[in-house]
């Protein structure tokens, strides 16, 4: 046996900080430089949804862009984030977990980082017999 044949304990950590540079720079091979993917979100930006208290909150990162360069569109089923820095542009729609009031929606946007929060409604209404 080689002694580069065994496990390396940070042979993992150092091919997870590869992967992101590559990411990051779009340099690689394969799916790692965002090959067959979409320009924007999709593995490069990191999205979170949350159900609270009858709320729905997303919050999404999208380093670079500026309030003014933001885009929000809700039909109460999928979310689209339209965004443009100067580096790059961000199109997402993500499918919300539940059926919202669109027009409960707020936004805000702080250091990169943009929060909506709509309230959930219920995807049956209840119909009365007369």
């Amino acid at each position: 046996m080689r002694g580069d044949d065994r496990d390396d304990p940070f042979g993992d950590i150092f091919d997870e900080i590869e992967r992101m540079m590559n990411e990051m720079t779009g340099t690689g091979n394969g799916a790692d430089a965002g090959v067959g993917h979409d320009a924007g979100f999709g593995s490069e930006t990191h999205v979170d949804i949350y159900e609270e208290d009858g709320r729905i909150r997303l919050v999404a990162d999208l380093p670079g862009v500026d309030k003014d360069g933001i885009d929000l569109k809700c039909d109460g089923k999928t979310l689209t984030i339209s965004a443009a820095s100067p580096r790059r542009e961000y199109d997402e729609r993500i499918r919300l977990p539940t059926r919202v009031d669109e027009h409960s929606a707020s936004a805000s946007f702080n250091n990169g980082v943009l929060q909506v929060t709509m309230d959930a409604v219920d995807d049956s209404a209840a119909i009365d017999v007369e």
